[in-house]
């Protein structure tokens, strides 16, 4: 993009709404001096409308439709230039022949745009009268071809007050109202956007949050709400600013409107992008999530399938999970060697499914820095693995570490050597879902009576999620070879961004080790009730896990309790065949399912309020878990 960048400093990708260039090779070259990247521009000249008005002298001259396409090369109209709808097209008016003239102008205009090659048309939205205008939006973009459809919608409801944000006062049909029947009319096409427009209100806080799971590219900044500063300088409320910087994480690009009402116009882009930066987090969960945000992927099955040596490293990074683990370790070890007797007693610490050895170290460290004595055992069913566990040993470990190359469900230790403390990783996403249950169960039998089991227990819990973008992921992500609603019964490991939570995740299953139940049965049933906080479109379930390691020690992916810092598990996402119209208060009563089989372990789920859904995934006909 042309446009000097500042050093160190992420620029925010900013466009300017220009109402009439007159001149656009020129208008484009200042925009870019300015550092700002587009243009958005009418794609008719305005002259044109007046030439082509019956009411108007000059209509019989014969004008051109606007500017010609070379005016600028082809790669400069993909670069540089957003188009806009003529305002005076209204395909819904109740008039016929202003319909029907605007029918036509509205395809003229749409075919240009995909002449042109440019890469979105921005149509103003304003009320939830647009049937006509979105069933012709949704034919054009239907052709798989074309530009994308920014769909401009002002951010606050038309009458929010600025000064009273209690949700009691948000009028019941608001303008996500407008988006929503526009994009369901449209089916969803994942080429229609929107563009939020911002004004002087400001909407409540739960107005904001359900903006945030909707497909969001830009956002329409009037120079009119900017403020000044001591300095001279343009600046947002800390209101506005607060709900910018939201919407920056979802990557969205930034278009100006307005006359210049400060002393450069630069101004403003730079000062955008000192908001840009300010978001720009150095987390570890954001800096290792980047460019995983709400892509799908499968869960890991390590039971069934061995890790490759590049997931180990991956999850060997990180910087929370094990330091939390070995505090808990410390803290066990301490609890189970008292004072009197440090130098006469060695625990045994087993770490079950050791992959390459990170719990190994972290048990030995834990040991040392509470100056007791361990001896450790390293089981791991990988034989891959195994022979780095086994250097391990040979280089730093010695005769501390004994490595075992098995199942930790077969091994069988002699009664000596049975555990004190017994470690493992095996949490998945969803807690069980790589089978700690069925793993630990069956690992329990050399763990003594008086042993502990780190972790000692862990909660999965569910919450009603809107997502557009992972919708059309799911009901995209087609395969021949698996059953026809393979896509919305599996469920998918996802770094959660363009996402709005509709109620509070709630818990749904707990398993405690070690087990000391006489008939261990790890099948579970919840039924889960919500109270939906907004108008709102339900496409699927979050699924997250709280643990605890021991004692108070915990780690965490839930929302409300994430461990800062910890990316070892983005949560799982459960879809939903067929989106589900919600609205405020609504009580959403859903049924999740883990059931278990000689060989397999799977979820079911289903809706029975406000409506009723199929049973998804029954007999775990597109995913199951193997033992």
């Amino acid at each position: 993009m042309a446009g000097q960048q500042q050093k160190g400093l992420k620029r925010a990708s900013c466009g300017l709404d220009i109402a009439n260039a007159t001149d656009l090779d020129a208008a484009i070259s200042a925009t870019t001096e300015n550092a700002y990247d587009f243009v958005v521009v009418p794609l008719v000249h305005a002259r044109y409308q007046t030439e082509t008005n019956p009411d108007k002298p000059a209509y019989n001259r014969n004008a051109p439709l606007t500017r010609a396409d070379v005016l600028l090369s082809g790669n400069d109209w993909g670069s540089y230039v957003v188009g806009k709808l003529d305002t005076s097209i209204d395909v819904d008016s109740k008039v016929p022949y202003i319909r029907k003239r605007s029918e036509e102008k509205l395809t003229q205009e749409l075919k240009y745009a995909t002449h042109l090659g440019v890469p979105a048309v921005l149509v103003r939205l304003t009320g939830e009268n647009h049937m006509n205008l979105a069933r012709m939006i949704s034919n054009a973009v239907n052709k798989d071809q074309g530009p994308a459809i920014w769909c401009q919608v002002p951010l606050a409801p038309p009458n929010c007050d600025k000064y009273n944000k209690s949700p009691s006062t948000v009028p019941q049909r608001s303008s996500w109202n407008w988006w929503n029947k526009f994009r369901l009319l449209g089916n969803t096409n994942t080429k229609l956007n929107v563009c939020l427009e911002f004004s002087e209100n400001v909407p409540s806080d739960s107005e904001v949050q359900r903006w945030l799971g909707e497909p969001i590219k830009t956002v329409l900044l009037p120079t009119s709400i900017f403020l000044t500063n001591k300095k001279g300088y343009p600046v947002l409320a800390k209101s506005h600013q607060s709900i910018l910087k939201l919407l920056i994480k979802l990557d969205v690009q930034i278009v100006l409107k307005g006359p210049t009402r400060h002393q450069h116009l630069s101004f403003y882009q730079q000062y955008l992008s000192h908001l840009h930066l300010q978001v720009e987090s150095h987390d570890p969960l954001h800096t290792f999530a980047k460019g995983f945000e709400d892509f799908l992927q499968i869960p890991l099955q390590p039971l069934m399938d061995n890790l490759e040596s590049s997931t180990y490293e991956v999850f060997e990074r990180d910087p929370v999970k094990y330091s939390q683990y070995l505090v808990a370790m410390q803290r066990a070890i301490t609890d189970m060697i008292p004072d009197n007797e440090i130098q006469t007693k060695v625990l045994t610490v087993m770490v079950v499914g050791a992959g390459r050895g990170p719990l190994v170290k972290a048990a030995i460290s834990a040991a040392k820095n509470a100056g007791r004595r361990i001896k450790v055992f390293a089981v791991e069913k990988n034989v891959n693995a195994v022979v780095t566990l086994q250097h391990l040993k040979l280089e730093h470990w010695g005769d501390q570490v004994t490595v075992i190359s098995s199942d930790m469900r077969d091994w069988n230790p002699p009664a000596e050597d049975y555990a004190d403390i017994l470690v493992s990783e095996l949490l998945g996403s969803f807690g069980d879902n790589e089978l700690s249950p069925e793993c630990l169960d069956g690992a329990q039998k050399f763990l003594k009576p008086t042993g502990v089991s780190i972790p000692t227990s862990y909660t999965s819990f569910i919450g009603p999620i809107q997502s557009s973008k992972l919708f059309n992921e799911y009901r995209n992500n087609k395969d021949d070879s698996k059953h026809p609603m393979a896509a919305f019964e599996t469920p998918y490991v996802v770094h959660l961004l363009n996402r709005a939570e509709l109620a509070e995740p709630k818990p749904i299953f707990t398993f405690v080790h070690p087990n000391r139940d006489k008939f261990i049965d790890n099948s579970r049933y919840q039924e889960v009730e919500f109270v939906i906080n907004c108008d709102s479109v339900l496409h699927g379930f979050g699924g997250y896990f709280e643990c605890n390691l021991y004692k108070d020690v915990m780690i965490s992916i839930l929302p409300s309790s994430h461990s800062p810092g910890m990316f070892s598990w983005f949560p799982i996402m459960f879809p939903i065949v067929e989106p589900l119209q919600l609205r405020r208060g609504d009580q959403l009563k859903v049924h999740f399912w883990r059931c278990v089989s000689k060989h397999n372990v799977w979820y079911e789920w289903s809706i029975s309020e406000p409506v009723a859904s199929p049973v998804h995934n029954p007999n775990g006909r597109s995913y199951q878990i193997g033992l």
